[in-house]
């Protein structure tokens, strides 16, 4: 896949998140979880595109665009959220690019949304800041703004409060992402989730968070899709330093430590199992 600028251009990747560990603390009154996890990303994922036009437009295209609507879709809820702060008529036509699995825990839609918002921030010269786009995102889903810092970062409460964290020594490790083509609605694995509270994350550093963390969504989720337990276990047997469900699936990854042994598991993991989408990329 093309590798594109953030931050040039027309265009905007929406990275492909993935939870190095989740730990889910408690229900909340509202609806959501109180969560403690670390994000990080890929600088590989989706690409949001825009031209001049007349009113505010989105189309689709990709590998993964079959089924999505190009008027229920987050892209278009961003783009008339930012658009709303402004006194002045704003038009864009937007494309998207879906090259990630629809709801696969990997933070596609959100990720969406979030480029949008830094694409369009840039098109319609608003200027405002990372943080502020994340503040203004805040209503458009839990994830959201994570994705529109696309950082390494610690995540509490519904996923919204969050800490940057150092990741100079993650970007040291390629990752693996393995997805088997079937979509899991989060709200149900949360629901599923058995009201355990097994404790908070421990360590310092994102890597010390993710080898001693874990994903309390895992065996929810696999109530849904048991191939994921298949998959993790093939993950592991490929040697990797670390790997794991990503949010509510069924994506999982694995971390390595150089690209060739990245593409090796890739190769591997497409040979014993079928039905899989794959993706390697760096760390942000």
């Amino acid at each position: 896949m093309t590798q594109i600028d953030s931050y040039s251009g027309n265009s905007e990747i929406a990275y492909a998140k993935i939870n190095l560990a989740l730990h889910v603390r408690e229900r909340l009154i509202s609806g959501y979880h109180d969560i403690e996890t670390v994000f990080a990303f890929l600088d590989n994922g989706d690409i949001v595109s825009v031209q001049p036009g007349e009113g505010i437009n989105l189309s689709i295209t990709g590998p993964f665009a079959n089924g999505l609507s190009d008027t229920d879709n987050l892209i278009m809820d961003a783009a008339h959220l930012l658009a709303s702060q402004s006194d002045r008529k704003l038009d864009a036509n937007l494309v998207l690019e879906k090259h990630l699995p629809i709801a696969s825990g990997i933070g596609g839609g959100s990720a969406d949304a979030a480029a949008a918002l830094r694409l369009l921030n840039r098109f319609w010269k608003f200027d405002l800041s990372i943080s502020e786009l994340a503040q203004l995102s805040a209503p458009l889903g839990a994830d959201v703004p994570a994705c529109v810092h696309s950082q390494t970062c610690l995540g509490k409460g519904s996923g919204q409060d969050i800490r940057y964290l150092d990741s100079t020594a993650l970007k040291k490790y390629v990752a693996l992402l393995v997805n088997p083509l079937i979509p899991i609605a989060t709200a149900s694995v949360f629901r599923d989730w058995d009201g355990i509270d097994r404790g908070a994350l421990v360590g310092n550093t994102p890597m010390e968070m993710a080898l001693s963390g874990r994903n309390d969504l895992q065996l929810p989720a696999e109530s849904h899709a048991p191939v994921i337990r298949d998959i993790l276990m093939r993950l592991n047997e490929t040697n990797p330093v670390v790997a794991r469900m990503s949010g509510s699936g069924a994506t999982c990854f694995a971390l390595y430590e150089s690209l060739g042994a990245a593409h090796s598991a890739n190769d591997t993991m497409n040979s014993k199992l079928e039905k899989i989408w794959t993706m390697i990329g760096g760390i942000k």
